[in-house]
């Protein structure tokens, strides 16, 4: 059976969606449940600069569809360290800070790295056994968003394999390009959102997408990305959380609204 999939936006406070996404005279304190509404899943980028509050998460949980998903960005007091291996106490203050409020609408946790950090095998492998596969009975899933080519290197990927940790497909910025398959999941952000487009991509860019999301969500791994290794089918499907970031964040909400209608 195909995965399931989910598709949404970075975050959902922005004043240029009032108006164009969100209706005029909507409450800004109801916007949340408005997008959520209209999307399957919001990446929240406020976790990777502070600490919020358990009782945020358990307001987002409460204005939330039963079935909708956040993924949270880990912090980048843990991301930006020199020694990764070494953040244990930071990651203990993250994963301690109410997430688990979300009960089963936590999805990925998002470890974003900065373009500067390089592929340290020793160091790099003992960050991913800092990781837990669960929290307070609540199953984890960990994303690897490396932003420097050194990481495109085998030994990565094997890692990110033996840790079953999703490695971020990037594929229209100009970030490193890695599309392997690493994990019983595919968590893709894509920035290319033109202004110059009411849906933000053109209807062929939208139908391409939307064909690679489905094939993902087959299990398979779709033809036209750049990756390191050779990729091969999955036994089974896999769970896809797809997201339109920055770019021309304006239609941002428009693409992926349109891509959900397409898959």
């Amino acid at each position: 059976m195909p995965g399931k999939i989910r598709i949404g936006v970075g975050g959902w406070t922005y004043e240029p969606w009032r108006g164009t996404f969100f209706p005029e005279k909507l409450a800004q304190k109801r916007e949340l449940e408005y997008a959520s509404q209209h999307l399957t899943s919001i990446e929240v980028n406020g976790t990777y600069y502070g600490t919020l509050k358990p009782d945020t998460f358990a307001k987002w949980h409460d204005e939330t569809p039963d079935d909708f998903v956040f993924s949270l960005k880990g912090t980048r007091f843990i991301t930006n360290r020199r020694v990764l291996s070494e953040a244990g106490e930071s990651l203990e203050k993250f994963l301690t800070s109410g997430i688990t409020r979300l009960g089963k609408k936590l999805g990925p946790l998002n470890w974003q790295f900065a373009p500067t950090k390089k592929f340290d095998p020793e160091d790099f492998e003992g960050f991913l056994k800092l990781l837990p596969k669960s929290l307070e009975g609540i199953p984890l899933k960990h994303v690897l968003e490396v932003r420097n080519d050194s990481f495109k290197d085998p030994d990565f990927i094997a890692l990110a394999k033996q840790y079953e940790m999703a490695i971020v497909v990037s594929a229209d910025s100009h970030y490193t390009q890695i599309a392997d398959l690493t994990a019983p999941f595919v968590y893709v952000r894509v920035m290319g959102t033109s202004e110059d487009e009411k849906l933000g991509y053109s209807k062929k860019a939208l139908d391409d997408w939307a064909g690679r999301i489905k094939t993902w969500a087959e299990g398979k791994s779709p033809t036209g990305l750049e990756t390191v290794t050779e990729q091969k089918p999955a036994a089974t499907g896999r769970d896809v959380y797809f997201y339109v970031i920055s770019g021309f964040k304006e239609r941002n909400p428009q693409a992926a609204m349109a891509l959900i209608e397409r898959v």
